[in-house]
């Protein structure tokens, strides 16, 4: 008869490795304290792709917190949903919206070298202000049209799981532009790993929307992916962080308006 000490023997280092690649994800993901322990370099956050979706979960109930508690003391749709963008953006350390802008301004400029130039400047051109305006006035502007508190903490649970969920696919299809960097560093994720955030993705936007939404969103992102992929290859021959937090960023924007439908 197995007894508890040998179970935990055989489960006890598999359930420490996956922990550790979950904290590992939170870290990099967020700004919430409870990973910042975790060690991370580019090969440990590849091992750590299947757990982004979680870690996007947690950024959907904090913007969803933040609507609930605004709707409960009175204010008005528009104002509560910008409040809830707000809290994620703080949650996240504007991680994905800094690649956005990046970004849109890199793919404007000239040379593909140039572009990956552009795309470490600082600096904040027209393209990155532009694209910025819209993601933060789409993702507002749907969460207000949603209106209810359920409906809106399903939709931001959904588009921050699933919007995470399609970073690892970018990551294993689309090779590493440049030579250095974190993106390089973490090279292409394990198949497998890939394939459990995809099924992670899947689940919780079926879990918070219903199948056919969920179905709609699969659909969506799967497009937007392939055309991501094609245009950052053609305009820097690969992908970098920049590129895949955009991802994210459309992704978001994708599942917010899948939700409305």
């Amino acid at each position: 008869m197995t007894t508890k000490p040998d179970a935990w023997q055989a489960w006890g280092p598999w359930l420490a490795e996956r922990t550790g690649e979950l904290k590992i994800s939170i870290a990099f993901l967020t700004r919430l304290r409870l990973a910042r322990e975790a060690p991370m370099t580019g090969g440990s956050l590849a091992e750590a792709v299947w757990a982004f979706p979680i870690a996007g979960i947690l950024v959907g109930v904090i913007g969803a917190v933040v609507y609930g508690l605004a709707h409960r003391i009175g204010l008005p749709a528009w104002p509560a949903a910008a409040l809830s963008v707000a809290a994620t953006l703080a949650a996240t350390g504007c991680l994905h919206e800094d690649g956005l802008a990046d970004t849109a301004d890199g793919f404007g400029g000239g040379t593909p070298e140039r572009k990956l130039e552009i795309m470490r400047d600082s600096h904040i051109g027209t393209f990155a202000l532009c694209a910025l305006v819209m993601s933060l006035l789409i993702r507002t502007s749907a969460l207000a049209s949603l209106a209810e508190p359920a409906l809106v903490a399903a939709a931001l649970i959904a588009a921050h799981a699933a919007a995470r969920a399609t970073m690892p696919l970018l990551m294993f299809f689309v090779p590493p532009a440049r030579r250095d960097g974190l993106s390089f560093e973490a090279g292409q994720p394990p198949s497998e790993r890939v394939a459990v955030a995809a099924i992670l993705g899947l689940l919780f936007l079926a879990g918070s929307l219903g199948l056919r939404r969920a179905i709609e969103a699969a659909i969506v992102l799967a497009i937007v992916i392939a055309l991501l992929a094609r245009l950052t290859l053609r305009q820097i021959g690969g992908q970098t962080g920049d590129v895949v937090g955009a991802l994210e960023q459309l992704s978001e924007i994708v599942v917010l308006l899948v939700a409305l439908r």
